[in-house]
């Protein structure tokens, strides 16, 4: 069991349930009557949300591995699972069941808000985690594009499905606005994930060019890769201190916050990547960089203290 949460990378998938939470219960519910917020989804209705998204998910970490073994076994030998504890029969079964559960309960959701044709966002994130593990991982950038979208889609999920469906004549200004901040909360997680994935490559180049993949590092060299990575890095930067700039100035509370725990966690990745050399320093900015996405998006939880 252990080994089972451990391939579906039960962190991971923890980490995209409080998001989907925040978004819920600290960006749309507290707004319901000082401005008109009005949710699609029951609470169980939003529960299963948050169950599809994870089987999905965890569906692509299952699949990603299975494809991965001959690289895991030079970049990660000490952590590799299918192949060891679990067989690449099971896990394929698992893989399958994931989906399926996954893209079932999305079908069942969309007929219940009487939006059928959302419904293909659960199948098309399903059929790219596989198409970017059997495939166009191997594709220069193409497979850190598709990861970092489907991380994006993860978080705009809860806004097309309990904000669109409820849009009226009278809220649309509303819906749409709190969608919009959504949308910028995707928007962040798109950059950061992405500049992750290059970075990930970097701290992989070994494996991957043993097992042929075409990887930035790989077809530019590691250098290269990281000068490339750095300039990347000082897009959500700049980005975060402008969005602050501009919409949170008055805010003091999430101003400092973010100063504390975003912009100044990424001022120190662009440091540590103008430097980075070893395998060990990338590992570390990957780590950085995840614990960034993770206190960017946890500042949901200060907007019912603030829009009053």
């Amino acid at each position: 069991m252990i080994q089972f949460f451990k391939l579906i990378r039960w962190q991971n998938l923890m980490m995209i349930a409080l998001v989907q939470i925040l978004i819920r219960y600290a960006l749309l519910l507290p707004f319901y009557e000082s401005h008109g917020v009005v949710n699609a989804l029951t609470p169980l209705a939003f529960c299963l949300l948050v169950i599809a998204t994870l089987c999905i998910a965890a569906g692509g970490y299952v699949i990603n591995d299975i494809y991965d073994i001959e690289a895991d076994k030079i970049n990660k030998a000490h952590s590799v699972i299918v192949g060891h504890t679990i067989s690449e029969k099971t896990a394929l079964i698992i893989f399958i069941v994931l989906n399926v559960v996954g893209v079932g309960i999305g079908y069942y959701l969309s007929n219940g808000i009487d939006k059928s044709g959302y419904f293909v966002l659960f199948f098309i994130a399903s059929a790219l985690l596989y198409i970017y593990s059997s495939y166009l991982k191997q594709v220069l950038l193409a497979g850190n594009l598709i990861i970092s979208f489907i991380v994006a889609l993860s978080i705009l999920l809860v806004g097309i499905f309990e904000l669109l469906p409820a849009i009226t004549d009278s809220n649309r200004p509303v819906q749409i606005f709190f969608f919009k901040l959504i949308l910028d909360y995707a928007t962040f997680a798109f950059m950061i994930n992405f500049i992750r994935e290059i970075v990930k490559d970097i701290e992989d180049i070994d494996g991957d060019y043993k097992v042929g993949m075409q990887t930035l590092p790989i077809m530019l060299g590691r250098d290269r890769s990281t000068k490339i990575a750095f300039v990347l890095s000082l897009i959500p930067l700049f980005a975060v201190v402008y969005y602050v700039i501009n919409n949170l100035f008055k805010q003091q509370l999430l101003v400092g916050y973010f100063l504390i725990f975003v912009i100044a966690p990424l001022i120190y990745i662009t440091i540590k990547l103008f430097s980075a050399e070893h395998k060990s320093h990338f590992s570390h900015i990957s780590l950085i960089l995840k614990l960034v996405m993770l206190t960017g998006m946890l500042s949901m939880a200060f907007y019912p203290y603030i829009l009053k």
